[in-house]
């Protein structure tokens, strides 16, 4: 049955995309190849929104996912992604003045980015994630700082801030409308508190064909005109809305209304700019598909030693949907708690980059281009020089 639009309830939606059977976590620690091959799954049915441009996967159920400590998401080991993070906490408290300021992050993992917020700008923060891991959290600021280890809902309305971020959530949220509007509830006439969010740009991955970043536990997927709509319509004024992180990311700041329009449908010529998008995706798929299941034959056949670096989101769903298993060994990943542990859905061992010494690869498949000079700099200190694929 397809469900209405989570993001404005139009009806008007269609069906573009399916994909069967695919593990309903990427990130969640295994800690044997059983429990990881065996790990539950689901489906992934995507819809278009033909009203406002949103994209959602009409089969997702809340009730298959599992947040808690043992979900490994931080990114927080990587130089590259370390310096775009400080980048950001530096223009965020550059433009809106946080200094000495009351903070909220909605869905903070383990709190790195609140973290520095309240580090670099003297700020008092509270963080909301069940994942967070109070021992890991070393930082004098620390004490500033409230971390509860829930989902954040209306429950928690009575927390005032600021400032209100939420990176890399919304994505993971199905009823995206209702969200914002709880969200907007809780500032009630506060109209000084700036909102911040970030997600994936659903026009890169569908653009790009990128099928290595559509899984289970994505199931929302924003360009900027959805996004735009979905703050509007909910009693927020847009202040800005741009990307980052070479494009992969989409960021909006905003600011309550005073004035509750109920926002406007984005334009046709938007909306229909995306359909054009996923139409393309579709026909391209197969062929993407064909071109890389060619590329690991090949490797198979010269009897090459290939990995994946990246044994996170992205990692599992290129295997997954590949049906890659003995062919690639080994997943690559810079967080040591992933080591020792596997792969959801195909049972990869994730091995920590100094094990390369010894395997030796002849090829080391990129899950993200963005860290190619980081790989290549690991790479070249262990005296190994593969051949380096990423995944375009």
């Amino acid at each position: 049955m397809m469900k209405p639009c989570p993001n404005c309830k139009s009806e008007n939606v269609t069906s573009f995309f399916e994909l069967h059977q695919v593990p309903v976590h990427s990130v969640l620690l295994m800690h044997t190849r059983e429990e990881a091959e065996r790990f539950p799954r689901g489906n992934i049915e995507l819809s278009f929104c033909d009203d406002c441009s949103f994209i959602y996967n009409n089969d997702f159920d809340p009730q298959l996912e599992s947040y808690s400590s043992e979900y490994e998401e931080t990114q927080g080991f990587s130089p590259t992604f370390n310096k775009f993070h400080r980048e950001l906490a530096d223009y965020l408290i550059n433009e809106y003045d946080l200094h000495n300021k009351d903070i909220i992050e909605i869905g903070c993992g383990k709190g790195e980015f609140l973290t520095m917020l309240c580090e670099l700008g003297d700020n008092r923060g509270v963080g909301f994630d069940p994942a967070y891991i109070n021992e890991r959290n070393q930082s004098p600021a620390k004490n500033k700082i409230t971390f509860i280890k829930d989902f954040y809902s209306e429950k928690y309305s009575e927390y005032k801030a600021d400032f209100i971020c939420c990176k890399m959530t919304l994505e993971h949220i199905p009823d995206t409308s209702n969200f914002i509007k709880s969200v907007r509830k809780s500032i009630g006439n506060n109209h000084q508190t700036k909102v911040f969010f970030q997600i994936p740009d659903a026009s890169r991955v569908f653009g790009d064909c990128a099928f290595w970043d559509i899984y289970y536990e994505h199931c929302s997927y924003f360009n900027p005109v959805s996004l735009t709509y979905l703050f509007t319509s909910n009693g927020f004024e847009v202040l800005n809305v741009w990307t980052g992180y070479d494009d992969q990311y989409l960021m909006i700041e905003a600011i309550a209304s005073k004035i509750d329009s109920g926002g406007s449908l984005p334009e046709k010529k938007e909306v229909l700019k995306m359909k054009k998008m996923i139409d393309a995706f579709v026909k391209a798929y197969d062929k993407k598909i064909a071109t890389w299941s060619n590329k690991l034959g090949e490797i198979k056949l010269r009897k090459q030693k290939a990995v994946i670096w990246g044994a996170g989101s992205k990692g599992v769903s290129f295997l997954t949907t590949l049906k890659i298993r003995n062919e690639i060994p080994y997943g690559v990943d810079i967080n040591p708690y992933k080591k020792g542990t596997y792969m959801a859905g195909t049972g990869q061992e994730i091995i920590s980059p100094g094990y390369l010494r010894e395997i030796k690869p002849d090829i080391v498949i990129v899950m993200n281009p963005i860290y190619n000079e980081e790989i290549k700099n690991e790479l070249k200190k262990m005296n190994l020089r593969p051949e380096i694929i990423a995944l375009t």
